[in-house]
């Protein structure tokens, strides 16, 4: 089986809601778990807060446009 995070075909978006006191400070717990995660190329592209916290998602790229991508190349990796 394929390494399944090879097999995204650009990008992986998680959403939650974090208990916070801006939007602010929720994309900056965004952006700290997508690197915890070892997620390296990563973005907000929706935060709200609303009563105790945020609604966020974030998200982390896997292929940009003009990579390598593993899935295409049959496994030998990315650029």
């Amino acid at each position: 089986m394929a390494e399944p995070l090879g097999q995204i075909m650009d990008a992986l978006d998680v959403e939650t809601f974090f208990v916070c006191a801006s939007e602010a400070e929720g994309r900056t717990y965004m952006l700290a778990l997508l690197k915890q995660w070892g997620l390296k190329d990563v973005d907000i592209v929706f935060v709200q807060h609303e009563g105790p916290g945020a609604r966020v998602r974030g998200r982390a790229y896997v292929y940009r446009p003009a990579d390598k991508y593993q899935w295409l190349l049959g496994g030998e990796g990315r650029s």
